[in-house]
């Protein structure tokens, strides 16, 4: 079983930055597609990025690259989601999700690829 956990939501200025960060624990050994979600207020669940751990190569839906950073740290075993100047409309609960199946893949964003998931993280963005 997997856990994941997530934290570094909360308010930030537009133009600013935000960090995300979300933590598996529990058997964590296999290599595995990691992934961040958001769900805007009266929108279907998106995915914003994801990256494989074995070897770091990372995906992005195309309107956020360069937006938005995805990243691994403490041993893989935590996935960052760096907002680069957010925008008003990044307001969103972002939510974290891990695939332990299959590499990413260009279908990376299809949510039933994802085995677990964190339990969101609401990001507040102010004008």
């Amino acid at each position: 079983q997997v856990h994941l956990m997530e934290s570094g939501g909360g308010s930030v200025q537009a133009g600013g930055s935000l960090k995300l960060a979300c933590t598996a624990s529990g058997d964590t050994t296999n290599n595995r597609c990691m992934a961040w979600f958001r769900q805007r207020p009266g929108r279907k669940r998106e995915g914003v990025a994801a990256i494989y751990t074995r070897d770091g190569k990372t995906y992005y839906t195309e309107s956020m690259e360069g937006r938005f950073t995805i990243s691994l740290e403490s041993a893989k075993r935590t996935v960052a989601l760096q907002l680069n100047s957010p925008k008003p409309e990044d307001l969103a609960m972002y939510y974290c999700a891990a695939n332990f199946q299959s590499l990413c893949g260009e279908q990376w964003y299809w949510e039933s690829k994802y085995d677990y998931w964190g339990q969101g993280n609401q990001v507040t963005v102010s004008s």
